[in-house]
């Protein structure tokens, strides 16, 4: 397969518009409410098949209904399942996301399965089969995060793997501590502006890049700005990319299906500038719709949107 996406596997449930949350003890109405599969590691694997990639999934659900959703919803869009194991001890991931009238989202985390994944629950030779491993939802994985990421990542590389990572919000604040072992073992690192910054201390993205690459020896870091599109950097070249302008619906997944966009580009061999503007135009398809992958369409709907 080209790539393999591991690790968060969530069920969002989004509600449109919260404006805001009522009093305690009060209720309060929204008007719209979806059920769709989320996480990181899924919402990559999906887009990546959207955009005609082969891609296998890898990571941790319960045996429940939560779980069969995004087991059906996987297979239902052509990404190998079979690497995703289901525990029956724990319940599958889950969010609650309040998405304001503009689109900004609020959310409420139930870490379950993503929480129990290990190191023990990899299938190394799934994984051998895959050009690149992408590990996405790095610092909210507490039993893999660390240590025992930088061996998956280190063994990887060394069966000649390229080797990807995208990090979460950190709400432990341990941030470096905890991901700095892996860095060393990561091709290509994708953070979001804020996650870059509470990473390194810094503030701006050369800033951010130089002390990446010099510290770590990452070859290719695209920094995920949002709404202020992103910046893109190898030890040849650097350069910005735009956000294409769409009607924004809902922003939640954005920067993953930005991830397969970029990803897609790599598996493709387009020049960097042409893989970072279909990552951009993958994370603008992701806004115009409600979840994390219903905007997404095939390549050729995709790039019309980088064309306008």
């Amino acid at each position: 397969m080209d790539v393999l996406s591991l690790g968060i596997y969530v069920v969002d449930v989004l509600g449109r518009p919260i404006d805001r949350f009522p009093e305690k003890g009060k209720l309060a109405l929204f008007d719209e409410l979806e059920i769709h599969t989320g996480g990181c590691a899924n919402n990559t694997a999906l887009a990546l098949a959207r955009l005609g990639i082969s891609v296998g999934a890898m990571g941790k659900i319960g045996t429940d209904a939560f779980g069969d959703l995004i087991l059906q919803t996987l297979s239902d869009n052509g990404v190998d399942v079979a690497g995703i194991r289901q525990d029956t001890d724990v319940s599958t991931s889950l969010t609650f996301v309040a998405v304001a009238s503009d689109g900004e989202r609020t959310f409420y985390h139930y870490i379950g399965a993503n929480g129990e994944l290990c190191e023990g629950d990899l299938d190394w030779e799934l994984i051998k089969t895959a050009k690149i491993l992408h590990i996405a939802g790095a610092l909210v994985m507490p039993s893999f995060d660390g240590v025992p990421m930088a061996n998956v990542l280190r063994e990887a590389k060394a069966q000649g793997i390229t080797t990807s990572l995208d990090t979460a919000y950190d709400a432990t604040g341990k941030w470096m501590e905890t991901l700095e072992p892996c860095l060393r073992h990561v091709d290509i690192f994708m953070p979001s502006i804020v996650e870059a910054q509470h990473l390194t201390g810094l503030s701006e993205c050369r800033e951010i890049v130089e002390l990446l690459r010099n510290n770590y020896d990452i070859d290719t870091i695209a920094i995920k700005m949002g709404e202020n599109g992103s910046y893109v950097s190898t030890r040849e070249t650097e350069f910005s990319v735009p956000a294409y302008s769409v009607n924004v619906v809902d922003g939640t997944g954005a920067g993953d299906a930005y991830v397969a966009g970029f990803l897609a580009g790599m598996i493709m061999g387009w020049d960097l500038k042409a893989t970072a503007e279909l990552a951009s135009a993958t994370g603008a398809a992701c806004v115009t719709a409600m979840g994390t992958s219903a905007g997404i369409q095939n390549l050729e709907e995709t790039l019309k949107i980088s064309r306008q």
